[in-house]
């Protein structure tokens, strides 16, 4: 007789394999890819393919594998198989507005989010405890935090919570921060700055924009990990990414009303005669 804890554990496993199996085979539709495609690109036949996907029965290495030719990594597909890429949760536009409004109170409950302790919070930002007291008892009102005796919290929101693309957070925050942002000379340590600018085709636009997602799903990842250290051994990272079609103002000096008026070019240097 198979305990219960065993029974529990194979039961997940089984359910977990099934989750990636859905995942993958979700994502060779997205990718236009037949069962044929894929036994091709890993130089099996096409019914090996449809018995592994039906099955489960693949190691890491080949699920690696798989992973690999569809421009996909393993922690990718599993954040997928979870359904946490394509289905994060959102505030309640009411509980946008609201701290969208109050910047104090949007403050404590980022930091809320980032694993702060309340009494850290007071410390670090010299915050009285009726001014912190006011702000937790608004974030409970609004059903974000459960404030527990003690002045401690309870989240009432998953961490990974998306704002809003057309609420007011962003609406309210996002110019502000990203001109913020940009205010620096990214040199410090840490530090990243680049800007390309190339001509690509649309099949490697949406290959770089689906990495560019997949760094961003890491960074988030990163983040609900290290959520748990104290906060004095955490630093406040920002990760700004932004890709777009452009094409720098400059160019339009090359345009023909434009050479009505040409530059004045340096003058080309005589040759020396001998």
């Amino acid at each position: 007789m198979i305990p219960n804890g065993a029974r529990h554990a194979t039961e997940g496993a089984m359910n977990d394999r099934s989750r990636l199996m859905t995942a993958l085979k979700q994502l060779l539709k997205a990718r236009g890819w037949r069962y044929a495609d894929l036994a091709e690109a890993l130089g099996v036949s096409e019914p090996t393919v449809k018995r592994m996907l039906s099955s489960g029965r693949m190691d890491l290495a080949r699920l690696e594998d798989v992973c690999a030719r569809l421009d996909i990594d393993f922690f990718e597909l599993a954040r997928i198989a979870r359904g946490t890429r394509d289905a994060r949760t959102h505030l309640s536009p009411v509980q946008e507005a609201a701290l969208a409004d109050a910047p104090r109170l949007m403050t404590m409950f980022h930091l809320l989010c980032q694993g702060w302790r309340v009494d850290a919070v007071r410390e670090a930002f010299a915050l009285d405890r009726v001014e912190s007291t006011r702000l937790l008892a608004a974030l409970d009102r609004l059903d974000l935090i459960e404030l527990l005796p003690g002045d401690h919290v309870r989240l009432r929101v998953p961490r990974d919570f998306a704002w809003r693309d057309d609420g007011p957070v962003r609406a309210r925050y996002m110019h502000m921060a990203s001109e913020e942002f940009l205010r620096d000379r990214f040199d410090g340590p840490g530090a990243l700055f680049t800007l390309e600018l190339r001509e690509l085709g649309d099949a490697s636009v949406a290959q770089l924009r689906r990495r560019l997602e997949r760094v961003v799903a890491e960074f988030r990842e990163a983040a609900d990990l290290d959520v748990t250290l104290p906060a004095e051994r955490r630093n406040s990272v920002g990760l700004l990414l932004a890709m777009r079609p452009w094409v720098f103002s400059i160019v339009d000096s090359l345009r023909a009303d434009a050479a009505a008026k040409p530059a004045q070019l340096p003058a080309a240097p005589r040759a020396r005669r001998r």
